[in-house]
């Protein structure tokens, strides 16, 4: 048998994916000669040990499809993973040994992860369990402090820049003011940089508790001046000064807290102390679908591709990164040990407020 690597895909899922996973199967095959095992739904097919063989065929029109063939899962902790019993009852067990085992069995010169802190952070478990793991960081939220940008991002960011434009027609049509919720969880990278591309009036994000009176301000202001609508870009984890996240369902060892709300609670406020017209609109997993922009498509490849020779170096423990517009590779713990946020007083949050963004503070 020939040398051959593995390639997961854990989290939620991104476009840009599909982009990893074909420059990965290319550069093992055609640059080293080495075969490719994909495997299924993240550290869940590991468990289960459900594997697909990846070929130049079978990866070539990958590039500009949306998704993950390789499937994910945002519930597969190994390390507290459900598993159903005979009599029905779920409990929670570590897995990992098992996840080791399975990994002996496949006998790989290494496995390339692709996620976001949550795998990542699974993927430096198994490296201290003498797992031969190299990363690529990939999540919409692009708050892996490890690089300036994660896959998909920028996708995300395209597709709530063409939801704003669509609704400010419609907010100047009927004089309203327009609330889109967009995703990010505890960071605000896609609110503020869709807002700032996409000519939005009010954007609140995590970083910055809101004043709602402050925010309401904002649009009496724009109404004085005879401008009678307003769009607002409110991120999932925005809250309100003195008040707390909208969390729609807690999470626990299995899963994530999952947010939602943000933007109902807002324009409630606003209802509440004005007689504006109020929309909002829940962009949701809008935001994860369909095709990736040619940025994504792009970093994909080169991450991919650098994966792949990460593994040749023998470069374990380190995941894919850009930096000022080159690659590099970065320790696996600068992915996990933080999240990368939103500078409050930053360049990007300067930019806003110099060209009259509020920020609710």
């Amino acid at each position: 048998m020939g040398k051959r690597i593995g390639i997961l895909t854990g989290g939620g899922d991104c476009p840009g994916l599909n982009a990893v996973i074909r420059a990965a199967t290319l550069t093992a095959r055609g640059s080293y000669g080495w075969d490719v095992v994909g495997i299924h739904n993240g550290f869940e097919g590991l468990y289960e040990e459900e594997y697909v063989d990846l070929t130049e065929a079978s990866v070539s029109q990958l590039l500009s499809r949306g998704g993950t063939v390789l499937g994910s899962s945002n519930r597969a902790n190994p390390f507290a993973y459900p598993l159903r019993l005979p009599d029905g009852r779920t409990e929670i067990h570590d897995v990992s040994a098992k996840c080791m085992k399975n990994l002996a069995k496949l006998g790989l010169e290494g496995l390339i992860v692709v996620g976001g802190d949550g795998t990542m952070s699974f993927g430096q478990k198994f490296l201290a369990q003498g797992a031969r793991i190299v990363g690529v960081p990939k999540t919409i939220d692009n708050d892996l402090e490890a690089t300036d940008y994660t896959v998909g991002f920028q996708t995300a960011v395209e597709v709530v820049v063409e939801a704003l434009e669509r609704l400010q027609t419609t907010a100047e049509s009927h004089e309203r003011i327009m609330i889109v919720e967009v995703m990010g969880r505890y960071a605000g990278w896609i609110a503020l940089t869709a807002g700032l591309a996409g000519g939005a009036h009010v954007v609140l994000l995590p970083e910055i508790d809101y004043d709602i009176d402050r925010v309401v301000e904002a649009f009496h202001r724009r109404h004085g001046r005879g401008v009678s609508y307003s769009i607002v870009v409110v991120a999932e984890g925005a809250k309100p000064k003195g008040g707390t996240l909208a969390v729609l369902a807690a999470g626990d060892a299995t899963k994530q807290e999952k947010l939602g709300g943000a933007g109902q609670r807002l324009a409630d406020q606003i209802i509440a102390r004005t007689e504006y017209e109020v929309r909002t609109t829940v962009l949701g997993h809008i935001q994860r679908g369909g095709s990736p922009c040619a940025f994504d498509r792009e970093l994909g490849t080169r991450f991919g591709a650098m994966a792949v020779d990460m593994v040749a170096l023998g470069q374990f423990g380190h995941v894919a990164a850009i930096e000022s517009g080159k690659l590099v590779a970065k320790p696996i713990e600068k992915a996990v040990k933080k999240l990368k946020l939103v500078d409050p007083n930053g360049e990007l949050a300067r930019t806003a407020r110099s060209v009259g963004i509020e920020l609710g503070a």
